[in-house]
């Protein structure tokens, strides 16, 4: 029987499951800056290291610092493949891979999560990564329906730059309007729940 890597809880602890055992999708959600991508990677690289076929996917939307690497902001990255939209993640999976990594989920239409389940149906293990709430505070879709769906579910926190407190909130610190703007440092900051400006019409850059 092929040996697989089955996921209990919110990380891999190994046992052995058989061929026809059913796919799974794991959720990572957080805010700005809680490492949810350098959660991505490390659970890739150690499906990996287990031997399986893995593939990587990130909307084309994001190249802020590579077009074929998905990459933390602790410059840890790994090899993916930019799609259009999430159906095209089905275009491009190979029939062999056992695991798909999907990194900045929240940028994806809402077919993302009919893609999830077809591969997690198929027999695939699927690491989802992405914001669950935008710069206003509010549900960043898809992000609410695959958390729904998911067996396992990781929540990441940063720290805020205001009080040192843990954060699950991205403030954007610059005057742009609409809820999708890509950025790092520059555009947003990780903030608490008592920091946070939720709908700030000005910036609110922390000074030191």
């Amino acid at each position: 029987m092929v040996e697989r890597l089955t996921a209990e809880g919110n990380d891999e602890h190994l046992v052995k499951a058989g061929q026809n055992t059913t796919g799974w999708v794991e959720v990572i959600a957080g805010s700005m800056f809680s490492g949810k991508s350098e959660e991505l990677i490390r659970r890739l690289r150690r499906a990996k290291i287990a031997r399986l076929k893995v593939q990587v996917f990130k909307p084309e939307i994001d190249v802020r610092f590579s077009r074929d690497h998905i990459v933390s902001h602790s410059e840890m990255r790994h090899e993916s493949s930019a799609v259009r939209n999430a159906r095209e993640i089905l275009e491009l999976l190979d029939p062999s891979t056992e695991v798909v990594g999907i990194d900045e989920a929240q940028f994806f239409d809402n077919d993302l999560v009919d893609v999830v389940n077809e591969l997690a149906g198929r027999g695939v293990r699927v690491i989802v990564a992405g914001l669950d709430q935008d710069y206003t505070g509010r549900p960043f879709e898809p992000m609410p329906q695959l958390l729904a769906v998911a067996e396992y579910i990781t929540k990441t926190h940063a720290i805020c730059v205001r009080c040192g407190q843990p954060a699950n909130y991205s403030q954007r610190i610059v005057e742009v309007e609409g809820q999708v703007v890509v950025g790092a440092g520059d555009a947003y900051e990780a903030r608490c729940r008592r920091c946070f400006v939720p709908h700030a019409d000005a910036p609110t850059r922390h000074e030191d």
